[in-house]
């Protein structure tokens, strides 16, 4: 009987074993993430700037020019 015991008693330290390494995985998963969702949120800003500086861009193409850029009639 007591081999019994010490059998089970070592499964449960190895299952609790586990466990602790599974909770630190588990942990460090969650912090990366973490970062990545902070990284993407960030590149998504820039995206959008970027694509509304494209259409600005694109805009003042199509009409011929930034009208600040033109020399007066004068010239």
């Amino acid at each position: 009987m007591s081999t019994d015991y010490e059998q089970l008693s070592a499964r449960v330290d190895e299952l609790e074993t586990r466990l602790a390494f599974q909770e630190d995985t588990l942990a460090e998963l969650n912090d990366v993430i973490a970062a990545q969702d902070a990284q993407i949120r960030a590149l998504v800003g820039r995206m959008k700037e970027m694509t509304e500086k494209y259409q600005d861009l694109s805009f003042e193409v199509q009409k011929g020019g930034n009208p600040g850029d033109e020399k007066p009639p004068h010239y």
